[in-house]
């Protein structure tokens, strides 16, 4: 069983399509094809079932699914754990982020790192973080650095670096800015803008509300804070956002009630072997972490 009909076997599954598992992989659907059926050749069954433009694993495929994303972390590790015996940093290092994280904290701890190493191939990607978690759980990235989960999966390793503190606000000439006090209640009679279901920022919100025997009317969603907090400063709805966000567009809500804070930092798997491109961007968030502290 070779590694490239496995990396094409994930890649049509992933993507439930030929053609674009083709683009993913730098090849033509062709050769995707063939790289399918020699790989059918070898386990001896049919993984995929084609009706018409529909393609979806069979039970064969199904059963081998998890085996090859394990089978390819093992290369991969593999192959990281003999070249980091070299001592060098070099080689490429897949992480990933949230555009809030990106855009906000990781700016000056990126330009460090990439002057240190100038031979370190960036792969970067920017995703939701709860993508980002299922992606280093599934051994698509080495590290990622995002908001973390309330309840972290056991099989990770969960660090914090930073503490955002989100605070209650709305748009200058909305009816809640008129107040100097509020009860958290309060919120509950007015529309929000959150992030969207399933997001780690909208579960602490909706537990805080929740804790209180409170609910929360959400009219709008987006995960761009940036976005949010446009929906907010023209008079869409309240919502939370973190404190290096805040400006005069928008008005900061005097809310009776303890902050909400959410944790941002880095996670990897704990059965992974780290690049040493890895450990050395670990280090950084480490060294920031007790600058913050």
């Amino acid at each position: 069983m070779d590694t490239q009909s496995l990396q094409a076997f994930l890649a049509v599954a992933d993507s439930g399509s030929f053609s674009l598992a083709g683009e993913h992989l730098h090849l033509t659907q062709p050769a995707v094809s063939k790289r399918i059926a020699n790989l059918e050749d070898q386990v001896g069954a049919r993984l995929f079932d084609r009706i018409g433009r529909r393609i979806s694993l069979t039970e064969a495929g199904r059963l081998l699914l998890p085996r090859a994303r394990q089978i390819l972390v093992m290369v991969d590790d593999s192959r990281r754990a003999l070249s980091n015996l070299s001592g060098d940093v070099t080689g490429s290092l897949t992480m990933a982020t949230s555009h809030h994280i990106g855009l906000h904290r990781l700016p000056p701890i990126l330009k460090v790192y990439t002057q240190a190493h100038p031979d370190v191939r960036m792969d970067m990607r920017f995703l939701d973080s709860e993508q980002a978690y299922q992606d280093v759980l599934d051994g698509e990235l080495e590290i990622a650095v995002v908001t973390l989960a309330p309840r972290p999966d056991p099989q990770l390793v969960v660090e914090p670096v930073w503490i955002d503190r989100l605070r209650f606000v709305c748009s200058n000439d909305h009816p809640l800015a008129e107040h100097h006090f509020l009860e958290l209640s309060a919120l509950s009679n007015f529309d929000a803008v959150l992030p969207g279901h399933l997001t780690f920022t909208r579960d602490i919100v909706v537990d805080t509300f929740a804790r209180d025997g409170l609910r929360v009317n959400v009219a709008l969603s987006t995960n761009y804070l940036e976005t949010l907090k446009m929906m907010v400063a023209i008079g869409l709805g309240w919502s939370v956002l973190p404190e290096t966000l805040i400006d005069e567009e928008i008005h900061v809500l005097p809310i009776d009630h303890p902050p909400i804070e959410r944790p941002l930092g880095y996670l990897f798997h704990k059965n992974r072997t780290l690049s040493n491109a890895a450990r050395s961007m670990l280090a950084l968030l480490d060294e920031t972490r007790k600058q913050v502290d």
